[in-house]
């Protein structure tokens, strides 16, 4: 039996970051081949978060054709300049396999941490009543990147964090292990998906 966390599923919310078609389809502009292969883990956060009363919150990384608005970012990566994750394309919709409900919070971001310049900060503050959420449960893709921001800008804000190791995906093995040791040793706790259904209520 897996360890128990220190979880009160009363306050917390589940994030879901980036788990869009530009990032987990093959052949996609920012294809990550373990997010893909992480969805029923994800799947099964999600479904269990749904039953328990957990809001689910997912993000998207929007990109726009008028203008670069993160010009740092495609500096970075070039072929983001002629396309990929741009607004208003299937590419920045979550997949199928984890559609938000009616209801679920959608939060467009341009930069790789998900507090930065969005709403989610405001949701999360006030989605179970005012200041009452102190724990966020990270999934998602890409581990080092996205996740890993987010996670960061949680801790800087006082949430506590519980990052899922086999639900994140990374761009290799070697990152998404660095990012874990980082996450577990000053910004959280790294937990698997089976001790989050277990803190939720159980499969």
């Amino acid at each position: 039996m897996s360890p128990s966390v220190p979880l009160d599923k009363n306050k917390a919310v589940l994030l879901v970051i980036d788990m869009q078609n530009d990032f987990v389809r093959e052949r996609a502009p920012m294809e990550v081949p373990a997010a893909r292969q992480r969805v029923p883990a994800m799947a099964a956060l999600v479904a269990q978060a749904r039953r328990t009363g957990v809001p689910v919150i997912y993000t998207q990384h929007v990109l726009y054709d008028e203008f670069d608005v993160s010009p740092l970012e495609t500096t970075q990566i070039p072929h983001l300049r002629n396309g990929g994750m741009r607004a208003g394309t299937a590419g920045v919709e979550i997949i199928d396999e984890l559609a938000p409900r009616p209801g679920e919070i959608v939060i467009p971001k341009h930069r790789y941490d998900a507090f930065y310049n969005t709403r989610l900060e405001t949701v999360i503050r006030n989605i179970r009543g005012r200041n009452v959420v102190d724990s966020v449960i990270i999934t998602g893709t890409v581990t080092s990147v996205c996740c890993e921001s987010t996670a960061r800008s949680a801790f800087m804000r006082d949430l506590r964090v519980f990052f899922v190791d086999d639900a994140t995906g990374g761009f290799d093995d070697a990152s998404h292990q660095a990012t874990l040791a980082t996450i577990d040793r000053v910004f959280g706790k790294v937990v698997t998906t089976r001790q989050i259904l277990d803190a939720l209520g159980g499969a």
